[in-house]
């Protein structure tokens, strides 16, 4: 049985995903000092997903 193109590993994932795991939404909160310690890891507030995007290379003028 072959494997589905959607459920590939997650390393190979080219989008930004939208929903983050618990350890990751408490890593994200600490790093906005939203985060106490010793707060109970249920019922965390929302995190917003920044997406990232890359930039358009410049272009070089050319010396004449």
């Amino acid at each position: 049985m072959s494997l589905d193109t959607s459920l590939k590993a997650g390393s190979k994932m080219r989008r930004t995903r939208n929903v983050l795991k618990r350890s990751e939404r408490i890593a994200f909160l600490q790093s906005e000092d939203r985060w106490a310690e010793g707060q109970s890891p249920i019922g965390l507030p929302k995190v917003r997903v920044v997406k990232a995007v890359a930039g358009k290379k410049k272009k070089t003028k050319k010396d004449e």
